[in-house]
């Protein structure tokens, strides 16, 4: 892969503290990116070292390195027995950094595992009879409940998830149940059953005060309503992180000299006071942060590294232009998009879809699996069942052309 060295203008850091960052770019399947190791002396051999005096308030001007692979960063991991990689759900490049990532440590760990926030800790057993090559791709997303409770395009985490089958690398479901979270953040910590109470951790460490400020200012940024409270959306967070933490640290418990890639959105990692530090508190385990960001509003201790990659779409996946209606009876049209390919193709309100692209529809993760592979402009067949006042239930198929 060929080097490149950003030329634009310098980049350039408010400082806060004395604060050291070193620059490494090269070239992944993500596009340019820059890493930032934040804090502390971490050049890799023959870097240069850039910082402002300890008691200077200038602006620091750090310097700039360029490195043909990622292999530097992967150097600097390799000692590490748990590595967080954290990003923005909906970017495709940092979910490429982060495959890049686990390609790199897997290398030098054959024993490597990937936690995943994406999956919730009840279906762990569909996602090891994938990764074991027991279930098709279809079948394990709909068994895992992957579009009903995480619903971001599977195709941005596709590549680690077929990375991990060809590699047989054990996938962790780190999340609990969503109805638990939801509920606490509706009802409070307290409206939990003894069995939803068993599916958390019991160790919740309230102490941190920076973690709380954090998550307080992002409670600010939303309108609540008059029956939500500040209490309830911190404990809503807290047993968010510490149920990652504590499946996590179940793994490292009975692997004491194991390693795992832990993938997360970033705001679950930053300053190291959500999963990682709850994950210390359970078990002494090496760890570093690595997350996906921005230039913008760096801060000592945010991470200990910083990855910028130029932003890197998905292609649209094909859409059929409906709104649904989901019921015991199955999953009906309740409307129509602007520019509606369905419509404009001869459904109507209250049709039952019964096929789509041959998948049979019983469930919103079906039709979501039935349009995973059709871009825009495919051209799929729907079989809808109408009820008609003369006849009854008949059935109608259509060639509809995505849009």
């Amino acid at each position: 892969m060929t080097a490149h060295i950003i030329i634009q203008s310098p980049f350039l850091i408010k400082r806060k503290s004395t604060l050291q960052i070193n620059r490494i770019v090269y070239e992944t399947l993500a596009g340019l990116i820059l890493v930032l190791a934040v804090g502390g002396a971490v050049a890799a051999e023959g870097e240069g070292r850039g910082a402002a005096p300890a008691d200077s308030n200038e602006t620091a001007v750090l310097d700039l390195h360029a490195l043909s692979k990622m292999d530097a960063l992967i150097r600097k991991l390799t000692d590490e027995q748990l590595v967080c990689v954290g990003e923005n759900h909906n970017r495709y490049d940092h979910h490429l950094n982060q495959l890049e990532i686990i390609r790199g440590l897997y290398a030098h760990h054959p024993d490597l595992v990937i936690g995943m926030e994406f999956f919730q800790q009840p279906f762990q057993k569909y996602l090891d009879r994938y990764i074991r090559g027991e279930i098709d791709e279809r079948e394990f997303l709909k068994r895992s409940e992957y579009f009903e409770r995480w619903r971001y395009d599977y195709r941005l985490y596709r590549p680690i998830l077929r990375f991990a089958r060809k590699h047989h690398i054990p996938v962790i479901a780190l999340n609990i149940p969503a109805e638990i979270t939801e509920k606490v953040a509706r009802k409070g910590l307290g409206s939990l059953t003894a069995e939803e109470r068993r599916q958390i951790p019991a160790s919740i460490d309230h102490s941190n005060k920076s973690y709380e400020a954090r998550i307080k200012r992002i409670y600010a940024r939303h309108p609540q309503g008059k029956d939500r409270h500040f209490k309830d959306f911190l404990d809503t967070q807290l047993i968010w992180d510490e149920g990652m933490a504590q499946r996590a640290a179940g793994y490292f418990k009975a692997h004491p000299k194991g390693h795992m890639v832990l993938l997360a959105g970033s705001g679950h990692l930053m300053y190291g006071d959500g999963i990682p530090d709850r994950v210390r508190r359970r078990v002494p385990v090496k760890t570093a942060v690595v997350i996906n960001g921005t230039d913008s509003g760096l801060e000592k201790g945010v991470a200990d590294y910083l990855l910028l990659s130029k932003e890197r779409d998905l292609p649209r996946g094909g859409r059929i232009g409906v709104l649904l209606d989901l019921g015991e009876d199955g999953v009906k049209v309740r409307g129509f998009s602007e520019h509606s390919a369905g419509k404009k193709a001869g459904l109507k309100k209250g049709d039952l879809l019964v096929r789509v692209a041959g998948v049979p529809i019983k469930s919103y993760s079906d039709i979501r699996i039935a349009l995973l592979d059709h871009p825009v402009g495919d051209e799929i067949e729907v079989l809808v069942r109408r009820h008609t006042i003369f006849i009854g239930d008949e059935e109608f198929k259509y060639r509809i052309k995505l849009q």
